[in-house]
């Protein structure tokens, strides 16, 4: 393990369901114990209902506001803001409608970098995708093989 440091734009970057991720650490570079990833969602993004089997995932809100939901809880959060959402617990969020949300993502363990990659595509030009590019089928068969369970839609605004 070496230290390093990514700036601003630095790493992998991939769109994964039409937002932007940059990986700034992965497994191999922190022995399996973290990912760490730059989300640019934009406004009014949500993810599927979905819980991890294996890893809790923290957002640290770096820019826009977002309603989180995991479990029976719900959580607002804007910028400064940390949010837990523990392993095994159903979870989405939901992008306020004013502009993008702009999060740092930790997984603990490792492991979301090999989704992201799997289900996303490259984005050397970090031009938006085609949202229906998504193949539903071909996004839970990678959800599968990385310990990640779908469970339902997104929430709509």
């Amino acid at each position: 393990m070496e230290a390093y440091v990514r700036r601003d734009g630095d790493g992998e970057a991939l769109w994964f369901l039409g937002s932007l991720v940059t990986v700034k650490a992965t497994g191999r570079e922190t022995r399996g114990r973290l990912t760490v990833v730059e989300f640019v969602n934009p406004a009014g993004f949500a993810p599927p209902v979905h819980r991890h089997v294996d890893e809790d995932e923290m957002f640290y809100v770096l820019d826009g506001t977002a309603r989180y939901h995991c479990g029976e809880q719900t959580f607002e959060a804007g910028p400064g803001d940390f949010v837990l959402l523990p392993a095994g617990i159903p979870h989405t969020f939901l992008v306020g409608p004013d502009g993008p949300l702009r999060t740092l993502q930790l997984t603990v363990p490792s492991g979301f970098e090999g989704f992201a990659a799997a289900a996303g595509t490259p984005a050397a030009q970090r031009r938006l995708p085609d949202p229906q590019a998504v193949d539903p089928a071909a996004l839970a068969e990678a959800a599968a093989r990385h310990g990640i369970e779908l469970l339902g839609p997104p929430p709509t605004p």
